[in-house]
């Protein structure tokens, strides 16, 4: 039961819709998905409560530094994937997450301030590696890319984070009226009238491709993170 953080020190950069496109994607596919709200704006949590029980779903909302890997734990027996929604900030919440995760999504849209805010969380990840050799496999997600973005714009991006190392998915979130209109009116974007909503063939299509990408980078097995010299350092490198 893989366990995926969603994960941007900055707020705004596209966390919540990455990781609720991902988990209803998922889920429709057929795997039990657990998504764990950490973000206290609780919006996943919003988007559950409107939309009522959805097959293959589960959000966990009271969720804290000290809970976290109970909560894995406790539901790892009825879970395919886990999901977890960050805050946009580095804290002990942040930094556990990390560590109990097998992937790390840092979405980041086409601004220095989010590109600030996902460098943090490559700074969280180096020291996870350096001080407790615990190395996590991590990945840039574009997010809100407009379809006025051209390829060759897009291919500049990627080759520019490339070259500093960090992997970017070929599979970009775009700018989609479905993205948005998802945590207004619930439900799943499978579910949505398509007569009511602009281009959701190419939402679901741009959700189909980006979970297949997350797919494949997952390891066939999950990881155990677990003893008190690893939450010692998380605790040091919050």
């Amino acid at each position: 039961m893989p366990v995926i953080t969603f994960a941007n020190a900055k707020g705004g950069a596209g966390k919540t819709t990455a990781a609720l496109i991902l988990a209803t994607e998922l889920a429709s596919q057929g795997h039990r998905v657990t998504i764990l709200d950490a973000d206290p704006q609780r919006w996943i949590s919003h988007w559950h409560e409107i939309s009522g029980p959805q097959k293959n779903i589960a959000v966990i909302s009271e969720v804290a530094t000290a809970s976290l890997q109970c909560h894995i734990r406790e539901n790892r027996g009825t879970t395919d994937y886990f999901v977890i929604d960050l805050a946009g900030a580095r804290d002990a919440l942040v930094a556990t997450a990390i560590g109990l995760s097998d992937h790390v999504m840092i979405p980041v849209q086409g601004c220095a301030m989010d590109a600030r805010g996902a460098a943090q969380i490559l700074e969280l990840l180096k020291q996870l590696d350096e001080r407790a050799g615990i190395r996590i496999a991590h990945s840039v997600v574009l997010t809100r890319v407009s379809s006025l973005v051209t390829t060759r714009a897009m291919a500049a991006i990627k080759a520019l984070l490339s070259a500093r190392g960090v992997t970017v998915l070929d599979t970009p979130i775009g700018e989609r009226t479905a993205f948005r209109d998802i945590f207004d009116c619930g439900g799943t974007l499978r579910s949505m009238d398509p007569a009511r909503v602009s281009n959701l063939d190419k939402a679901c299509e741009n959700a189909r491709l980006f979970a297949e990408e997350v797919l494949r980078l997952l390891p066939l097995r999950n990881r155990e993170r677990a003893g008190r010299g690893f939450f010692q350092t998380i605790r040091r490198a919050a």
